[in-house]
């Protein structure tokens, strides 16, 4: 008997301890999004005065408040958590439509403040992020496709909020199915891509009728692929040719040039950068699998992608500038005549070992991603041998493209390498601009009229075109350029030849 009172006493003594540090833990998350709220007081009341501008400002200071706090809040209430994510979402696409519309982001504000103040009142259902975990787990194809039916309906309803919020939410989600896609198809993984960013912008347009049509598309050709629920070793070996294929161009074109121009003993420079891009996008996939949730890392996923796009892109037009340049005989004696084996200055070689990172990176973070995706649905002898026959597809590759390259006389090389460079600058570009535009950045102004092309990364938006319509004549004014100065230097050396015999 008295064994037992010992225990119970023990039961009463432990719970009095761990129930003040619960409700520390509790009080303290809800300190914090008290403090956090009255910044989205804040921006709520210079949206209502129409200043934009700091309203902006002021909520970009609320998100870098709440991914300090996002944890205490997740473990008190998973539900909470998902839902004040889900307004912030709101606010950021709201504050990206172009011109902003400030009724619509007095309103997302203001559900915001709402969603907030029903936490900090205790009204959300206690639940630990164990719960949200588990319901993240089943996020697949299959919980895509359904939201999208939830989309239709709320249209139907006429609950355009709701389905541009299911909208919302089917991209936040699309970084836990894309590799699944991906697997099964390629020109769906890419149609997705361009329809989730086309539906919200038709929707934010009140362009009801289109945004059905193209949601109900996408609904349609999902559908098909939402009974895959594992992977085999071919699955992982498409992810690894697809998305290191454009990489191992850039790479293979850098090593060819430096081969080529007498440098070969500098292609430490670019193997430097591809080393960098394959370590850095190791450790990111791991860092965005132990810390972020899909939801939370999507966006940014997005802007990574995004901003890395535009980077590269800027690098391969100066590159392929560069390269059809010396395509003339006449620029290339110059070159060699000016230039020593020594010429190359560090300057000029860092820049050879960025675009190879940036070349590496861009694609290297979603293969990364990829995989850590798949890891749990498939056997680890399948994926790691897919990734040892992937690899060393593209080691076969690049040997017989580098050795095909250099057998090229000269001037068809430079030639054929500057089109290669400005294909992969054009496409970048695109991706680049698409990317931003999946993260809420920049708006989109869809163009029905026009298809798209996934082969050159051309989407139908006038914020996607017109950059790569700039690229297209600066390429023109620059091979036209070229070939002046190419029949100006023939004309000169002519001239100096010329003179030395008449010495």
């Amino acid at each position: 008997m008295l064994k037992k009172v010992q225990i119970f006493l023990v039961i009463i003594l432990f719970g009095l301890i761990i129930s003040p540090l619960h409700s520390f833990a509790n009080g303290k998350a809800t300190e914090d999004m008290t403090e956090a709220n009255k910044l989205a007081a804040q921006s709520l009341q210079l949206s209502k005065t129409g200043d934009m501008d700091g309203a902006a400002k002021t909520f970009k200071e609320f998100s870098s408040t709440w991914l300090s706090i996002e944890d205490g809040v997740k473990d008190q209430s998973a539900i909470a958590y998902k839902e004040i994510e889900d307004a912030m979402g709101q606010v950021q696409f709201a504050f990206a439509q172009q011109p902003v519309k400030a009724a619509n982001v007095t309103n997302g504000l203001t559900l915001l403040m709402q969603t907030n103040q029903k936490f900090i009142d205790g009204k959300f259902p206690p639940g630990s992020g164990e719960e949200k975990k588990g319901s993240e787990q089943k996020i697949n194809v299959a919980s895509l496709v359904t939201l999208l039916d939830h989309s239709l309906k709320k249209i139907d309803e006429n609950d355009i909020n709701g389905a541009k919020a299911d909208i919302e939410q089917f991209r936040k989600s699309w970084l836990e199915v894309e590799g699944s896609v991906l697997t099964q198809s390629s020109k769906v993984y890419s149609n997705s891509e361009r329809d989730m960013v086309t539906s919200y912008a038709l929707l934010n347009s009140n362009k009801i009728d289109e945004a059905k049509k193209t949601i109900k598309e996408m609904r349609n050709y999902l559908a098909p692929l939402a009974m895959k629920s594992s992977y085999n070793m071919m699955d992982a070996v498409t992810i690894l040719l697809r998305e290191g294929l454009e990489a191992l161009l850039v790479i293979v074109a850098l090593l060819g040039f430096l081969k080529k121009s007498g440098h070969e003993d500098k292609k430490q420079w670019i193997w430097m950068g591809v080393g960098s891009g394959v370590g850095v996008s190791i450790i990111l996939g791991i860092i965005v699998n132990l810390l972020f949730s899909a939801g939370t890392f999507g966006s940014n996923n997005f802007l990574i992608a995004g901003w890395t796009g535009i980077f590269a892109a800027a690098m391969l037009l100066y590159m392929s500038y560069w390269l059809h340049s010396k395509s003339s005989i006449a620029e290339w004696q110059r070159y060699i005549h000016t230039k020593s084996t020594n010429a190359l200055n560090t300057g000029s070689l860092f820049s050879l070992a960025a675009l190879s990172f940036l070349a590496v990176f861009r694609e290297g973070t979603e293969t990364v991603l990829f995989f850590i995706g798949m890891a749990n649905s498939i056997k680890m002898p399948s994926l790691l041998t897919g990734i040892g026959i992937g690899v060393l597809i593209l080691i076969i590759l690049s040997y017989f493209i580098l050795k095909v390259g250099l057998r090229i006389p000269m001037r068809p090389f430079f030639l054929v390498s500057s089109i290669l460079m400005f294909y992969l600058c054009f496409k970048f570009a695109g991706m680049g601009i698409h990317g931003l535009q999946l993260a809420g950045l920049l708006p989109v102004t869809q163009i029905s009229s026009l298809p798209t092309i996934d082969f050159l990364a051309f989407y139908p938006t006038v914020q996607s075109i017109i950059p790569q319509a700039f690229l297209l004549v600066v390429a023109i004014i620059a091979a036209v350029l070229n070939k002046k100065k190419d029949i100006n230097l023939k004309i000169q050396l002519r001239k100096q030849g010329d003179l030395q015999n008449a010495n």
